[in-house]
């Protein structure tokens, strides 16, 4: 999939001529979207995703969203795929657990006439999305290996050995951002010790391949690209436990509230914060404009379907207050807490 990068903040469909539009009915006096969601152990989907698109979705019209998550279980979310068709959804936004697994489902939807959105993953074969709303993944892997090569330059240890732990194998974002954190530190001569592609993005998963690799490694390991901040998280209890000297470099993704407190905190190095309201209100203004039948107004295509991409944007410690805070992302009282305050103070961040 060729890159595309679209400016951040683009609303595909203006939420005024939507709101004013005739809603489907499945039967029951509500219209109904399905959102179908890959897994909890990523924080962002509980806490940004859904509550921001079941709001937007309500400021739209009288519209029934039915709301599923999957728990990183293909086949699970295949069956809630088929119960939300049979329950009358007039349209799916769905973000796959398995981006080719997924390709039944879109392709059940199509059978029916249901038009169905690629939210943040891409679905493989099945048909063709009516709709993709994402980041620019390979720009978000980029920017964590740049991130990790300036850092470790600036202490001098560019020589060391890096760790990789990459994402989810069945997640076609993160061969995105693998591909983008490989060729800087490619470009970089990074010398790269051993790498890891994580099921299901487990942080358990991650923390055990990390013992492991430090086990054979030691003190060579000078950072660890993690993909996401789940997996930082458990590549940091790792180094933690065994008690690694001076601190590896450590990235991550997503923004998460832990994330930022192991930034604070000097655990973590960065993150990458992704406009994750912008997204899930992109996807429920294209969801409302498909359930009326109206075509979607997208950014740019990828392959033939109507595409928005966001722009990720890296944080460390110096940019959480003119990123995520200024963004209301999360708020200076959310990071800091009693455990953190002497760190905050120490950064700046009151």
């Amino acid at each position: 999939m060729r890159r595309v990068i679209a400016a951040l903040l683009v609303v595909v469909v203006a939420g005024a001529a939507l709101s004013g539009c005739a809603l489907p009915d499945n039967g029951s006096g509500e219209a109904t979207i399905a959102l179908l969601l890959p897994d909890k152990k990523t924080a962002r989907y509980e806490t940004f995703d859904r509550p921001v698109f079941e709001a937007r979705v309500a400021e739209l019209g009288d519209v029934e969203v039915l709301y599923t998550n999957a728990d990183q279980d293909a086949a699970r979310q295949q069956q809630q795929a088929e119960s939300a068709l049979a329950a009358g959804a007039r349209v799916l936004v769905l973000d796959p657990v398995d981006g080719r697994a997924a390709a039944s489902i879109l392709a059940s939807a199509t059978a029916e006439g249901v038009p169905v959105i690629a939210y943040d993953r891409m679905i493989v074969g099945g048909g063709t999305p009516a709709f993709y709303v994402s980041f620019d993944n390979e720009r978000v892997g980029e920017l964590q290996a740049e991130a990790l090569v300036d850092e470790l330059t600036a202490r001098g240890e560019e020589d060391g050995g890096i760790l990789m732990v990459h994402g989810a194998p069945t997640d076609s974002n993160a061969g995105q951002f693998r591909e983008g954190a490989r060729r800087v530190v490619a470009e970089a001569g990074l010398r790269v010790l051993a790498e890891y592609d994580t099921p299901d993005w487990s942080p358990d998963k991650a923390q055990a391949w990390v013992a492991g690799q430090l086990a054979q490694y030691g003190d060579e390991v000078v950072g660890v690209y993690a993909a996401n901040d789940g997996t930082a998280s458990g590549a940091v209890a790792a180094l933690r436990a065994a008690d690694v000297t001076p601190f590896p470099v450590v990235t991550g993704q997503d923004a998460e509230l832990s994330a930022l407190q192991r930034i604070v905190s000097g655990d973590q190095y960065m993150t990458v914060y992704k406009a994750l309201r912008a997204q899930a209100t992109i996807a429920a203004d294209a969801a409302v404009a498909l359930l009326n039948g109206d075509d979607v107004d997208a950014a740019t295509t990828i392959d033939g379907i109507p595409a928005t991409l966001l722009e990720p944007v890296a944080v460390t410690v110096d940019d959480i207050a003119e990123t995520v805070v200024a963004d209301g992302f999360w708020t200076v009282a959310d990071i800091c807490t009693p455990a953190y305050a002497e760190a905050c103070a120490a950064a700046g961040l009151e």
